[in-house]
């Protein structure tokens, strides 16, 4: 077989029909669009317009909310935990936190930090500090000869780097200059 040789099974693809090609072709003059209106022009229609009948989207019923004092942990495994040693991607000797694991690809996210759960075996003795963590894993976790502290800081006082956010730094930048003008 050769590459001038390659070609689509039968029936695999079919002939664009060009529109606007005289009436005989069935597709002429308004090219199979109507008459007028916004969807006989060109671009692109309103997503979710049903030519003015009420939108299926605002038909159905609210529901839920979103809870802005909720936490939103990325969640972590033992087994993935003990993978990364294997692969060495994790140094076991250092204290493991939220920059180590994003170091080692284990996190993308921090949202409001790493929980810890107990899926999966760990035999390495790893030293972890997580925002939180399951019963099952801080034992899993000892029993293996390691630890863990849970060290949970609110949404307002960290960023994506672990550093306070610019509200709360002006906060604490204002509090400095308050204490410095009072002696």
């Amino acid at each position: 077989m050769k590459l001038n040789e390659i070609a689509n099974n039968p029936g695999a693809t079919k002939k664009k029909t060009k529109v606007g090609r005289g009436s005989s072709s069935g597709l002429g003059k308004t090219c199979g669009r109507g008459v007028k209106g916004a969807k006989a022009r060109t671009g692109n229609a309103v997503y979710g317009f049903e030519g003015g009948q009420m939108p299926l989207h605002m038909r159905m019923p609210k529901r839920g909310f979103n809870n802005i004092f909720g936490t939103d942990f990325a969640e972590i495994n033992l087994g993935r935990l003990q993978k990364a040693v294997d692969e060495k991607k994790i140094d076991v000797s250092a204290k493991i936190d939220l920059p180590a694991l994003k170091a080692a690809g284990l996190v993308s996210k921090s949202r409001d930090g790493v929980r810890l759960l107990a899926k999966g075996e760990l035999s390495a003795k790893l030293n972890l500090e997580v925002a939180g963590a399951s019963k099952s894993a801080v034992e899993a976790v000892e029993k293996a000869g390691g630890s863990v502290v849970v060290t949970y800081k609110k949404k307002v006082t960290a960023n994506k780097k672990g550093e306070p956010g610019k509200r709360q730094q002006r906060r604490i930048d204002s509090a400095k200059k308050r204490a410095e003008r009072n002696g």
